[in-house]
């Protein structure tokens, strides 16, 4: 009787079997005539919801004495009441958490069920294709072969090097033919392993009961439905002539050449500008997104940080600790804000009107910096002595990684402390802006290099001036080419993707991006920070 009792669900208060009801703060089941009972209790706040529908309710981090009852649909996280009333959160869409708990839930379904049933089965087919493809490549290669080779053989030896020069036309277009399908079949495999790893994480967030891991969940199943576009190939063609000995070279014919076009995703063809914020900054050089309405700025002009809503209204202004102009800035997420300061060699945080210095160097000059998904600050600095540079990562203010050298003992980055920015990609590598170099360079969470983006290839390597830099939630990398008035968008691979660069863009630096992946420019001779849209 007694393992009985135990096994069968209980009213906390009258032990009655199955209770239908359950109170989300109290953590109690309840039978339908002890809800009364329990609500009388008003030395607490209550909140009845159905014994299905239980949640774990977090308490609100900035009101640790209120629960977090209602989810911020702009912001996707839960608030209390407090927050909901009297933070940015006013103006934002909101729901109850329960229902909002519920809403995630039946996303999550639908998006397994997809995933399951209809994506992850079109990338396996787009896989066996592959050596599909392969084949037919030289198959066609073969026929145009055999084409040159029939109308060689009617031509003079003379032309037999024009012919084999031809031939090794066709030699080069395979080779690249062959490299876009391997890029394909790599991106395939790669996606098709990042399937199956969401599958894995979304069956456990189906089981899990923890309002903020489900509340965080954001649906990737787009990303990967808009992946599998095909890239096309144009083939060459063989267009022999009637063989005319005073213009034998003119007569042979002539290879047309390969063309492969690659799907762009869900990036617009045509960027727009959705905001105009001017600033009083006159030389202005960083931004960071305290929210999507809420801006930090720095200018390498003054000593003054400065936060900025949509409205060009001046919400903030905080002096530097030492009095010196800050380099970069950097929202943490803790919502505060920190910020480097070259001139004493230290890394500050601003809190409020409060500053603290958590950082102070010796023998080292910090530049950029950025904030973690883990919550630890990546800082790049070059050495006094500006022989050499290095990115460091801190937790808190204790060194937990320093990234320096290639697998050769070659350094990665370039010596000179001259306009060195830095951003963590979605998928945890570390995106260096080095202007020296005319690169971006880009290592992964070991430190190992990855590649080193130099602009698109017709672009000239010297002509390419990377100053800012963020990322997205696609993985893809933003960097501004201040000289150039543009910014280059390429994937977490290095694959150029496209420029933004025909909407009035004039002499781009900082940037970042907001958690709804519109694009914050600060242009730095016009002080004028541009809110972007560059994708759908």
């Amino acid at each position: 009787m007694d393992e009985c009792h135990q096994d069968v669900t209980r009213c906390d208060l009258c032990e009655t079997p199955v209770p239908p009801k359950h109170c989300d703060i109290c953590h109690i089941h309840l039978c339908e005539a002890c809800v009364g009972k329990h609500l009388s209790d008003q030395s607490k706040d209550h909140y009845i919801v159905p014994f299905n529908h239980r949640v774990s309710i977090p308490k609100c981090q900035y009101h640790p004495q209120k629960l977090c009852l209602t989810l911020c649909k702009d912001c996707n996280v839960p608030i209390c009441a407090i927050c909901s009333s009297f933070s940015e959160h006013v103006e934002h869409r909101k729901e109850g958490i329960v229902k909002a708990m519920a809403e995630k839930k039946e996303l999550i379904r639908k998006d397994l069920q997809e995933l399951e049933e209809s994506i992850y089965p079109k990338y396996q087919e787009a896989a066996t294709n592959i050596p599909v493809q392969k084949d037919d490549v030289n198959k066609h290669s073969q026929k145009l072969t055999t084409a040159l080779d029939n109308q060689g053989k009617a031509l003079h030896t003379t032309i037999d090097t024009i012919i084999q020069g031809m031939k090794s036309e066709i030699d080069v277009m395979d080779a690249q033919h062959i490299a876009a399908i391997d890029e394909q079949e790599v991106a395939i495999n790669k996606r098709s392993t990042e399937i199956k790893k969401v599958i894995q994480d979304l069956e456990r967030l189906l089981d899990t009961s923890d309002v903020c891991l489900v509340s965080e969940y954001t649906s990737r199943t787009e990303k990967f439905r808009s992946f599998l576009g095909q890239f096309q190939v144009t083939l060459p063609t063989f267009t022999p002539q009637e063989i005319n000995r005073e213009q034998i070279h003119q007569q042979i014919g002539s290879l047309s050449e390969l063309v492969i076009t690659y799907p762009v995703g869900t990036l617009l063809n045509e960027p727009r500008i959705l905001t105009d914020i001017q600033t009083e900054c006159g030389y202005l050089q960083s931004v960071s997104c305290l929210s999507e309405i809420e801006l930090w700025t720095s200018c390498y002009s003054d000593k003054i940080l400065r936060l900025y809503n949509l409205q060009e209204e001046l919400l903030s202004s905080v002096q530097t600790k030492s009095g010196n102009n800050p380099y970069d800035i950097a929202v943490t997420l803790s919502r505060d804000l920190a910020y480097t300061d070259s001139d004493d060699s230290s890394i500050n945080l601003v809190s409020g009107t409060q500053i603290q210095t958590l950082i102070t160097l010796r023998g080292w000059g910090p530049h950029g910096l950025c904030s973690t998904s883990s919550g630890d600050l990546l800082v790049i600095m070059t050495s006094d002595d500006g022989k050499q540079t290095k990115v460091v990562r801190y937790s808190g203010s204790t060194e937990k990684q320093t990234i320096q050298w290639d697998d050769q003992g070659k350094p990665l980055y370039s010596p000179d402390s001259y306009i060195k920015y830095l951003s963590e990609n979605r998928n945890s590598d570390i995106c260096v802006a080095d202007c020296i170099a005319c690169a971006v360079v880009v290592v992964n969470a070991a430190g190992k290099l990855r590649f080193r983006y130099t602009g698109p290839p017709s672009t000239p390597r010297e002509s390419f001036s990377p100053s800012g830099i963020t990322t997205d939630s696609q993985a893809n990398i933003l960097t501004s080419d201040y000289d150039n008035h543009c910014i280059h968008i390429i994937d977490q691979d290095g694959l150029f993707l496209r420029f933004i660069h025909n909407c009035g863009l004039q002499y781009p630096w900082g940037l970042c991006v907001d958690s709804r992946d519109k694009l914050f420019v600060a242009e730095r001779d016009t002080g004028k920070v541009k809110k972007l849209q560059y994708c759908k």
